[in-house]
């Protein structure tokens, strides 16, 4: 392979979002929050009315509305996904992709949940809650990452071993 092969002179900086939808890293995120998305529902809809049913009426109204929270998450980490994908496998273009992304937000849900509160939830709703939290908060990292305009190429200085050898020339050829 010749150096022409592997540097393409000119050709700018490489967009962080255009690389990483196009990676193994981008696959396992979306696997991952997939499987998150499925694993909720699947616990909402089952184990998760059954336990919503032995709690007191106060904390049966904390459950729902975290769970509501959790959903909010979920769906807005599912369209992120998606259109991400969507860009990928080239369905769409990065600036249709933007378009949509302002229809659904990522934010951040408020938590007015007190933890004593929270700590009456079932066991499982709390580690949904959690890894969902944590998958919305790599995705908003990747989100602005992605957002951020590419920084202009650097305008390179003198190089300073050439200043030395004129200095040098100079020098010696002054005779």
């Amino acid at each position: 392979m010749s150096e022409p092969d592997v540097i393409m002179f000119g050709a700018g900086p490489i967009r962080f979002g255009q690389s990483f939808v196009n990676s193994e890293a981008f696959r396992v995120l979306f696997q991952e929050g997939m499987e998150l998305i499925e694993e909720t529902a699947a616990y909402l809809d089952g184990p998760g009315r059954h336990d919503s049913r032995q709690m007191s009426r106060e904390i049966s109204l904390v459950y729902a509305s975290e769970s509501m929270r959790l959903t909010t998450r979920l769906m807005q980490v599912a369209s992120w996904l998606l259109l991400q994908r969507a860009v990928a496998e080239g369905e769409m273009t990065a600036d249709q992709a933007n378009l949509e992304k302002n229809r659904v937000r990522l934010t951040v849900p408020e938590a007015p949940t007190t933890v004593a509160e929270f700590e009456k939830l079932p066991e499982r709703l709390k580690d949904l809650i959690g890894l969902a939290a944590r998958l919305h908060s790599r995705i908003m990292h990747l989100e602005k990452l992605m957002s951020e305009p590419p920084a202009p190429p650097e305008v390179p200085g003198p190089n300073p071993v050439t200043a030395q050898l004129g200095l040098l020339e100079q020098a010696f050829s002054k005779k």
